[in-house]
C-alpha cells in the first residue's frame, strides 16, 4: 500500500492526487483505530457495566459531534493557502481520519453491547463516507491555487527574511 501510495504522489493528474489522499487517510484510519479492538477486547474481560438507552445515545451524539469538529478541522487544513497542494491534501486527508476513527474507538469500548457498538460503529461508516468524499474536493480546490500540484501555492512571493 506504500508503494502504491508513492506511485500516485508522483503521479502527474488529479486522479493520482485523490488515489494517494485517500490512501494516507486509511492508513491514518488504520494507524488510529487498530489499537481499538484489542484494547475494547482487554476491557470487555473487565465485564464492565452495561449502558442504558439514553446514555448509548448520549454516547453516539458526542461521537457525532466530535466527528463533525474533525471534519472541520480537516477542512480547515484543506484550505492552507501556504503549503504547497499536494502537502495540504495529504494533510488533510489525513487529519481527516479522525473522523471516523473517534466513533470507531468508542465503539471498542462498548464490545459486549450490541445497540451501542452498532450505533458507534455505524456512525464511524457515516463518517469515513464523509471524509472520503471530501477528498475530490479538496484536490480541485489545491488546483485551482496553483497550476502544478507540485507548486507551493505562494511561488512568486518573496522569501521571508531569516529569524535572528
Amino acid at each position: 500500500m506504500l508503494e502504491a501510495l508513492a506511485r500516485d504522489l508522483r503521479g502527474p493528474s488529479h486522479a493520482d492526487l485523490t488515489r494517494a489522499a485517500r490512501r494516507a487517510q486509511a492508513l491514518a484510519l488504520l494507524a488510529l483505530a487498530a489499537p481499538g479492538l484489542p484494547l475494547g477486547g482487554l476491557y470487555t474481560l473487565t465485564r464492565p457495566a452495561p449502558l442504558t438507552p439514553p446514555w448509548v445515545g448520549a454516547v453516539t451524539l458526542l461521537a457525532a459531534l466530535l466527528a463533525l469538529v474533525a471534519l472541520r478541522l480537516a477542512h480547515l487544513a484543506a484550505r492552507d493557502p501556504v503549503g504547497p497542494a499536494r502537502g495540504v491534501v495529504l494533510n488533510a486527508s489525513m487529519r481527516a481520519a479522525t473522523a471516523p476513527g473517534v466513533p470507531f474507538l468508542l465503539g471498542c469500548v462498548f464490545l459486549r453491547q450490541p445497540a451501542a457498538l452498532l450505533a458507534l460503529w455505524g456512525m464511524a461508516a457515516l463518517a469515513l463516507l464523509a471524509a472520503w468524499s471530501l477528498v475530490p474536493g479538496w484536490v480541485r480546490s489545491a488546483q485551482g491555487r496553483t497550476e502544478g500540484l507540485g507548486q507551493p501555492s505562494g511561488e512568486g512571493r518573496q522569501a521571508a527574511p531569516p529569524l535572528s
